[in-house]
């Protein structure tokens, strides 16, 4: 795996997660906590109430993409029963794989060699090399992404047999239209594009009707299970034409352009030229937005709360500042906000 040279500056102690979706905790999804960040302030609101938090002109941009069941359990040649996830197909007919320990998916298993053979029900899985090529665990203790050839339509195996990637720290099991956000219309993401679940069609309703526009990308999300200090995998992204031109927009007439989760900010960053502005692009991105190499398109993010050290918390830190992302950090863990893709959200503008 490719190491970063940066390491968040923001510390807090350790959160609670979330062990299910709000709606099995008695709630609705757009009721979920929202905490909103600015300079000056910090409140604590519900999410239905984002719209009260933005202004005409502002522009939110979200992903599109949809989730797929990524979780199969396997047997390897070497380890025994052990968990897959299916991380992303390659362009070469190859996937890109993790393997981690069974039952929960509580670990990768860091000691898997090419050549191991993971048996799923109607396909098998041959790693071939580490993914990328020069990757490797920024511990220095062995390999999380993997390169395989599949043997057996992998993808239709992983619909049919497959279920959405989920950790230990979750209660149960829960289906995957739970991983679903009312965005999702072209299925690809190994994880759930998290920072949009708590949308309704109601609340994009009132956004639109007080004059914020909502325009989508497309970014296929890898495994987000990343150690500390390690990159973000190459993932596939698309932003469009049409998506470019409300960007540019709205940036010339004074809105902000606030991307709806560390994906879409991702792929926005992946698609800005050298003057600039944004412009349709799509393929494989590997860029990583850090405060040394920080956003030049992206001025607001909804997101959800990201562990210690994670590349996706640099990212935050990027758009938002590092006194702002450890003020609002400090207040979510005194007031009890929960991690994770169920959890609770933040509305950042700095």
């Amino acid at each position: 795996m490719r190491t970063l040279d940066e390491q968040p500056a923001t510390r807090f102690t350790a959160p609670a997660f979330a062990p299910a979706p709000v709606e099995e905790r008695g709630g609705r999804r757009d009721r979920t906590r929202l905490l909103v960040a600015r300079p000056a302030d910090v409140e604590h609101t519900t999410f239905d109430a984002l719209a009260d938090h933005l202004r005409a002109g502002d522009l939110v941009v979200v992903n599109n993409s949809a989730t797929v069941a990524a979780q199969a359990d396997a047997r390897s040649t070497r380890h025994g029963a052990v968990v897959v996830h299916t991380a992303a197909p390659l362009d070469d007919g190859t996937w890109v794989v993790e393997v981690r320990t069974a039952p929960d998916a509580a670990r990768a298993v860091l000691d898997a060699q090419p050549g191991d053979r993971l048996t799923l029900a109607a396909a098998t899985v041959d790693l071939l090399e580490p993914y990328p090529r020069e990757g490797s665990s920024p511990t220095g203790q062995g390999t999380r992404l993997w390169r395989a050839r599949a043997t057996g339509d992998l993808a239709a195996a992983m619909a049919r047999h497959g279920r959405p990637i989920a950790y230990g720290y979750l209660d149960r099991r829960y289906p995957l239209a739970a991983y679903q956000t009312v965005f999702g219309t072209r299925p690809g993401s190994a994880e759930m594009p998290s920072a949009a679940r708590p949308f309704t069609t109601g609340l994009v309703t009132r956004l639109v009707s007080r004059g914020v526009g909502v325009v989508p990308i497309t970014l296929h999300c890898g495994v987000s299970s990343q150690e500390a200090g390690e990159a973000p995998q190459p993932e596939r992204f698309e932003v469009s034409d049409a998506t470019a031109r409300a960007v540019n927009a709205a940036r010339a007439g004074g809105g902000r352009i606030v991307a709806v989760g560390t994906t879409v900010t991702r792929a926005l960053e992946s698609a800005v030229d050298d003057a600039g502005r944004l412009t349709a692009r799509a393929g494989w991105t590997e860029r990583v937005v850090t405060p040394a190499d920080p956003p030049r398109v992206v001025s607001g993010l909804v997101t959800g709360w990201h562990d210690p050290a994670a590349s996706h918390l640099l990212l935050v830190e990027a758009v938002a500042g590092t006194a702002l992302t450890q003020a609002a950090y400090d207040a979510a863990v005194a007031e009890g906000y929960l991690w994770h893709e169920f959890g609770d959200a933040a509305l950042l503008l700095p």
